[in-house]
């Protein structure tokens, strides 16, 4: 395709996911995952730009998540999250990971690539689902962000024991993403609670997280890393700048739509993108089983837990933790550039991640949709 004309294809594709949300009502992101498939199919490539754009989206995505998560609540139900989200990484990565070494018979490094890849929640999903649904603000929403960021915190710890390959580069990204985190958190009110910026129309306040954001990912490709985690570190550190007490929600929502109108579109895209129809298909019945088996191992380590603390939530909570996107392509990109990895086990790896994305998600909003909060969480209760 035309280089000229990619652009023009790509906003056309934006447009008409949002054209298809509000006709079908499905997740938004579901829809550009679906339609950057449908490009890929046709011949559309990603090209740098798009790719660059994508990851700062899944950067954007995860900081927003990070604002959300009411710390609060996550201190009073660190047990939940915790065991939630840490059963919701082990037994997808251990089922995943005995399946394909002992069985598809791949070898040992390419096993630990596919338990990591297929172990992970999409935070990106998870939080746009939640905010599309109205969900973010409630405490199941607050929880499933929470134990989501476990999970892929998991993820991360397994990427870096595994597979990674400590350099001095590494120690200055870990040393810069802590130096900004603590900085950030003790001077931001500076920026957002500063007559001067305040309510501008340049939006001061958005520039200074895209700063943050992009100091992140320079240091994160340096040192060999990904900004995810610390982005969302930053996001749950700096919550407290966006409440209503303080004033500053409005940014926060003025940040959103920013992200949301473009950049977070491209994010789901190329993430569509990225599929091998063909491959996926000659390899089939490898795909089928291992989709089930994600989807088998994710309800065993997370369903009878949210049957415990969330009632009457623990089916939508199984589903969207079954979810994933942005780590599994990570770690499936990770091992195919390493050479862990061939490109046909790249290819049904990302099938099975775009398709834990798309699945789950359409069967939770369509069929176990929760209506009123206090029908759906009774937390407290069950905690007793």
């Amino acid at each position: 395709m035309n280089t000229d004309l990619v652009p023009l294809v790509v906003g056309g594709l934006v447009f008409v996911s949002s054209l298809l949300f509000l006709k079908l009502g499905l997740s938004v992101a579901i829809i550009e995952i679906l339609l950057g498939a449908t490009g890929g199919y046709f011949g559309l490539k990603s090209e740098e730009w798009m790719t660059y754009l994508a990851g700062f989206g899944g950067i954007v995505l995860t900081y927003l998540a990070g604002t959300e998560i009411d710390t609060r609540l996550m201190r009073e139900k660190f047990k939940e999250s915790m065991l939630i989200g840490g059963f919701s990484f082990l037994c997808p990565f251990l089922g995943v990971f005995l399946y394909t070494f002992y069985v598809a018979g791949w070898s040992l490094q390419a096993a630990l690539i596919a338990g990591t890849a297929l172990s992970t929640t999409s935070l990106a999903v998870v939080y746009s689902v939640l905010v599309e649904t109205g969900l973010s603000s409630t405490e199941i929403g607050k929880l499933l962000m929470a134990a989501t960021f476990v999970t892929d915190m998991g993820t991360a710890i397994a990427l870096s024991i595994l597979f990674a390959k400590p350099s001095v580069y590494t120690l200055v990204f870990l040393t810069v993403s802590v130096a900004v985190i603590i900085l950030a958190t003790k001077f931001s009110h500076k920026v957002f609670h500063s007559r001067t910026l305040k309510n501008k129309v340049i939006e001061p306040e958005i520039k200074y997280v895209f700063l943050l954001l992009l100091i992140f990912m320079f240091f994160a490709k340096l040192g060999d890393g990904h900004a995810v985690l610390p982005a969302f570190l930053l996001g749950l550190l700096m919550s407290r700048h966006f409440s209503e007490t303080t004033g500053n929600k409005a940014v926060r929502d003025r940040l959103r739509t920013v992200a949301y109108a473009i950049i977070t579109p491209i994010f789901f895209i190329v993430g569509g993108l990225k599929i091998s129809v063909p491959m996926i298909i000659a390899a089939g019945g490898l795909f089928i089983i291992l989709f089930l088996l994600k989807m088998i191992t994710k309800f065993i380590g997370v369903y009878f837990l949210a049957r415990k603390y969330i009632r009457n939530g623990s089916t939508y909570t199984t589903l969207l933790m079954s979810t994933g996107l942005t780590f599994g392509t990570i770690s499936s990109v990770f091992g195919l550039n390493a050479g862990y990895i061939d490109q046909v086990q790249y290819s049904v790896l990302v099938g099975v991640v775009i398709a834990s994305a798309v699945i789950p998600t359409f069967i939770a909003q369509k069929w176990f949709m929760p209506v009123e909060e206090e029908d759906i969480v009774d937390m407290d209760n069950a905690s007793r």
